[in-house]
């Protein structure tokens, strides 16, 4: 972009408090057509307040706005999809029994009554061509993935005649393959002209898609730069305040004795032959492309998806697991890689949600429930992995990721596990909660407990673990220590090069 070149969308001097939380203080942020600005911050840096201002949803306090040169204050969504400005997120918006051409024009209000579908399904086709998106215009949007239902709402963003397109996490949810899909369908908006802010905390796909990026840090703008006056260490330590050399934190000790032992496990059609052992004071990490089987080993280990051959031993006797109940009994313990499904239950208060799994431990033969030693438990926990949170009482919903991803761990650690399965702990927080998590797993691991990281994180899993286990198309490839474990020859190993 040239210097003199008009911002598309200007965002001046915005500042906005709820309560007595200051989310943004006297804020800059322009836009230029045709480019792909990444805005990147810890959880609670202002990011998500400052797309409901740019969309509508919140009135800043101060500060204006401007769209084209012109005064833009939208007061709702809609009023701001009129001027050109919508937001697709990391879980889509779509309506899964309306085919995909309806979900690209059911914000049109030019169609009338009565409505031709198939020249409605033409226009689709011709939308979704201008951004080279394979998906029939008939088809049931509910059927798709997450990455078609993303591409179908940048097709109705095109369709509306977006100037500016907001992506916030999108691609948290999505494999490898279908990354690259997204960022095949970012460059076309490029091409198109369209201004793209794309929100990650995924630093690699931010050198990878970004051209320009704005650093956020405790509501307040610390800086804007061309991505190729910027480095990861950089953009780290302007983020958090602080050295990106604290964030893989690992004291490295001698295992004990082994605690788990897996052989020949297997689930007919989606992981077979496996088998590893887990020490006390061990990190086993496992890594490979997503399908590969690590999250299946989990859920088998677990009781969730129990396995049909093989034999699991802990402290040298064979168990039999068929449910979490059998795998909580044997000491072991699962941190799902979906928190918001299947590891918190997100209306209830940050309490119940860390005694959920030991509620027994609570509950009299009458079936009441000692309510303050809970609390007291909780209380301990919260101190322990420093959960943010105005009251205990606070719905999980209520908190960050990182504190989610916190209260989550609390959780199981109040049930004492031997084993512990940490399964991607660190997907979609920011690096800072990052940094907790890793210092909470070296913690852990120093007091004996044996815990097994699974991680799409490859730089994480090579910097915490003790050894790797590297997973290829449900078979488990090898186990690497030392120098053997690399980022290449991990990769090796994971696609079939090796």
């Amino acid at each position: 972009m040239s210097k003199d070149q008009q911002p598309i969308l200007a965002l001046r001097s915005i500042s906005k408090r709820f309560g007595a939380t200051q989310a943004l203080a006297d804020v800059e942020l322009n836009l230029f057509p045709g480019e792909v600005h990444a805005l990147v911050g810890e959880n609670g840096a202002g990011k998500s307040t400052l797309i409901k201002i740019a969309t509508g949803i919140h009135q800043p306090d101060t500060g204006t706005m401007e769209l084209a040169g012109e005064p833009f204050h939208p007061g709702d969504p809609a009023a701001a999809q009129r001027q050109g400005v919508a937001a697709i997120y990391q879980e889509p918006s779509i309506f899964p029994d309306l085919s995909v051409a309806e979900n690209i024009f059911i914000g049109h209000q030019d169609r009338g009554l009565l409505v031709d579908r198939k020249a409605m399904e033409r226009d689709a086709a011709t939308v979704l061509g201008s951004l080279d998106m394979d998906l029939n215009p008939s088809q049931p949007a509910g059927i798709l993935t997450v990455a078609g239902q993303q591409a179908v709402e940048i097709a109705k963003a095109i369709s509306l005649d977006v100037r500016i397109l907001i992506m916030d996490e999108p691609t948290a949810a999505l494999s490898a393959h279908e990354v690259k899909q997204l960022f095949r369908q970012v460059q076309r908006l490029r091409e198109l002209g369209v201004a793209v802010l794309f929100i990650s905390h995924r630093l690699d796909e931010v050198f990878e898609i970004a051209d320009r990026v704005s650093i956020f840090r405790d509501g307040r703008h610390i800086s804007s730069r061309p991505i190729s006056e910027v480095t990861e260490e950089l953009m780290v330590r302007e983020m958090v305040g602080r050295d990106p050399s604290e964030f893989f934190v690992r004291t490295r000790t001698e295992p004990g004795d082994v605690v788990l032992s897996v052989d020949g496990l297997g689930r007919r059609g989606v992981f077979r032959d496996v088998s590893f052992e887990v020490r006390r004071g061990e990190v086993l990490g496992f890594a490979g492309l997503v399908g590969a089987g690590r999250t299946d080993i989990a859920l088998a280990l677990f009781g969730v998806a129990p396995a049909d051959e093989g034999t699991i031993t802990v402290n040298g006797t064979p168990v039999t697991i068929g449910s979490p109940t059998d795998a909580l009994r044997h000491g072991i313990a699962y941190l799902s890689e979906d928190r918001r499904k299947l590891g918190l239950s997100m209306t209830q208060s940050v309490t119940t949600n860390i005694t959920l799994a030991t509620l027994d431990r609570y509950t009299s033969p009458l079936g009441l429930v000692d309510r303050s030693a809970e609390a007291a438990d909780a209380a301990a926990l919260r101190d322990r992995l420093g959960i943010v949170t105005a009251s205990l009482d606070s719905p999980v919903e209520h908190l960050s990721g990182g504190n989610q991803q916190k209260t989550m761990l609390g959780k199981w650690l109040n049930a004492e596990p031997q084993i512990l399965i940490l399964d991607e702990p660190t997907r979609g927080i920011d690096v800072g909660a990052k940094a907790e998590v890793h210092r909470f797993v070296d913690e852990l691991a120093r007091s004996g407990m044996a815990i097994i990281m699974i991680s799409s994180d490859l730089p994480e899993v090579l910097a915490m673990s003790d050894r790797i286990a590297i997973m290829r198309e449900g078979r488990l490839e090898g186990i690497r220590s030392g120098d053997d474990a690399n980022q290449e020859t991990v990769m090796a190993m994971a696609v079939g090069v090796a």
